[in-house]
């Protein structure tokens, strides 16, 4: 698969799965499973990347006298996975284009 492209499809991924509530990288990583496998500096990339360029912030708190840091989602955030949707609905279209002709063999 093209690097950029799983590159956004992770980034929307990610996003996605703090979209309802805030999360930590454990968590977000076995929220994920069922659905891809991610390593946690893969995680940890991700997040940094979309911390900096404003779709998430983060909050430090005490948890079992460990410092968890909690991923919180902007409104640019939400707009990405929106933007996202519209995009992939192209995606399908091209897809389906490029199938087609698949079938006709």
């Amino acid at each position: 698969m093209d690097i950029q492209l799983k590159r956004g499809l992770l980034d929307v991924c990610v996003l996605t799965a703090i979209k309802n509530e805030d999360s930590y990288g454990y968590k977000i990583i076995k929220d994920m499973k069922p659905y891809l496998e991610m390593s946690e500096s893969t995680l940890y990339t991700i997040l940094k990347r979309l911390e900096l360029s404003g779709m998430l912030t983060v909050r430090t708190s005490e948890h079992d006298g460990r410092l968890r840091k909690y991923y919180h989602i902007t409104k640019a955030g939400l707009g990405r996975i929106e933007d996202f949707k519209e995009e992939w609905r192209e995606v399908v279209s091209i897809y389906q284009f490029i199938v087609k002709e698949d079938k006709k063999k």
